[in-house]
């Protein structure tokens, strides 16, 4: 997926003097052996100069692992480790990309007897010396393994790395203030920026200016036909295509002249009340192009909403979409196509909801349509240009990255599934399921005072993601998730039935 970085994982092994290097040495070739075998070639480097004893070992391996494009680090403790040099490089290291720690576990009996690491030691003073120096780094849930246990922290570490990295590089580029009565998706800009994350603001006069110069783009015709091919059968409103592709080609052009030394975009655009009546359409169809081509687009301009997605795309390298925790799911329907035949109670589901913003790759038979809830008010052929479907079912990963009223930095994660079953009604929604879900919505969702919007990642990816959010500097007491049953929340009445 474009848009997203290519992270290349260097493996530096790290060695006590008075330990055999020859631990280490063996150490790192069986965990590189054990990652190709599993996983392939391309991603991570092993770094030959050196196993890293002292300071002047340290400039070495650093030097090499630039050299050779790496823009994130594994430092292996292959035996007890040098908590001095190993940390000066994660510390060096860190000015360039992202970093974690692992160790060697014990192979056998054997090896007790005279090869013995002490990786399990030398992991708590690394983490030890981590703190003294400042130096954020990734250290897995269980640390220490052997070779193939090791091969999957590196990999699953890939995924952080990526988008940890992003946040360094991207920028969000949003258009317009949010809508009246839509305080919830407020955007303290402060928290972006302590993240890495560039902002550039525009009003929605301007991108209205660039839309009218792009009247009559020759590209126009090119993007119609791209879109038509898309649609197919769904294809319901053909006269409002160039319009939508006029719009386009305004925002993409727009990234290209306004991203400057930014890497990755994201967009959080407004979409109401006069978008309308000015643009002549809605931009979801749009929005849900550009999110599928691995450009977020939040609607009501989103400012975390659209961070949100762009983590979820990093994280899982798919396609996002963004939803409103929208509304229950009637007792008639529940019982009819829900109780008996999956483990959820009625309590454990609510449907997923946006005008039309979903990409048609996760869609049922999308369709074009007009969005029924502007049209109340409006003349029906401004409301022209939302994506509708039920959305595809199968897992997925429910989360967000927010910044609360007072500044701080915030984040839910859950998962579950979106069901099978038909939603009977209109816009890209779905029937979800997520297990407690109504202890959840009260004791994180309304208790934290998380807005309206959450970003959906298609796949099980909360494991990666609650990492990332503790990875960034997020207390792990401050993100938020689905208990289980008998899990009590701090804010949960020990007395409820």
């Amino acid at each position: 997926m474009n848009n997203i970085p290519k992270i290349k994982l260097g493996v530096v092994a790290v060695s006590r003097d008075c330990f055999p290097e020859s631990l280490s040495v063996g150490r790192r070739a069986a965990l590189v052996a054990a990652y190709e075998k599993k996983y392939g070639k391309g991603d991570i480097y092993e770094c030959p100069v050196c196993i890293v004893e002292s300071e002047l070992h340290m400039q070495a391996a650093l030097k090499d692992v630039l050299a050779n494009g790496c823009n994130a680090l594994a430092v292996y403790l292959g035996n007890f480790g040098p908590e001095i040099a190993e940390t000066m490089l994660a510390k060096e290291f860190s000015k360039y990309g992202e970093v974690m720690f692992l160790a060697a576990a014990e192979e056998d009996i054997p090896t007790l007897a005279s090869n013995r690491g002490d990786a399990y030691c030398g992991m708590l003073n690394a983490s030890y010396n981590l703190g003294l120096r400042g130096v954020r780094a990734y250290i897995p849930q269980n640390p220490v393994g052997d070779a193939g246990e090791c091969a999957d922290m590196l990999h699953e570490f890939l995924s952080i790395a990526r988008a940890a990295y992003a946040l360094k590089h991207l920028k969000i580029i949003s258009f317009g203030p949010r809508p009246n009565n839509f305080l919830a998706c407020n955007a303290p800009i402060a928290r972006l920026y302590s993240l890495g994350v560039e902002i550039e603001e525009n009003s929605e006069l301007d991108l209205f200016e660039s839309f009218n110069k792009h009247e009559g783009d020759k590209r126009i015709p090119r993007v119609v036909e791209d879109m038509t091919k898309e649609l197919e059968s769904g294809n319901n409103k053909p006269e409002i295509l160039p319009r939508l592709a006029q719009y386009e080609l305004t925002l993409l052009d727009w990234i290209e002249e306004h991203k400057g030394s930014r890497e990755f975009v994201a967009l959080a655009g407004k979409c109401w009340p006069a978008f309308q009546t000015q643009f002549k359409c809605v931009p979801c169809y749009v929005n849900s192009r550009l999110t599928g081509a691995g450009i977020p687009a939040a609607c009501e301009v989103d400012i975390y909403g659209a961070l949100s997605e762009y983590l979820g795309q990093a994280i899982s390298g798919d396609m996002v979409t963004l939803l409103d925790i929208n509304n229950t799911v009637p007792k008639d329907l529940y019982k009819k196509e829900i109780e008996g035949k999956f483990p959820y109670s009625l309590f454990d589901t609510f449907m997923g909801f946006h005008c039309g913003n979903t990409c048609s790759k996760k869609l049922i038979k999308p369709q074009m349509k007009n969005q029924l809830i502007m049209a109340r008010s409006l003349p029906e052929e401004v409301t022209q240009g939302t994506l509708e479907g039920d959305i595809i079912p199968g897992d997925i990963t429910f989360f967000r990255l927010q910044s609360t009223a007072d500044g701080a930095l915030s984040a839910y994660v859950a998962q579950g599934e979106v069901l099978p079953v038909p939603t009977h009604s209109f816009g890209s929604i779905g029937v979800f399921a997520i297990p407690e879900m109504a202890r959840f919505y009260r004791h994180v969702l309304i208790q934290k005072r998380f807005p309206h919007h959450g970003a959906v990642a298609f796949g099980r990816h909360g494991r990666q993601l609650f990492e990332l959010f503790k990875y960034i500097g997020i207390p792990a007491e401050e993100i938020g998730y689905n208990r289980a049953k008998g899990d009590r929340y701090p804010t949960e009445n020990p007395f409820d039935r």
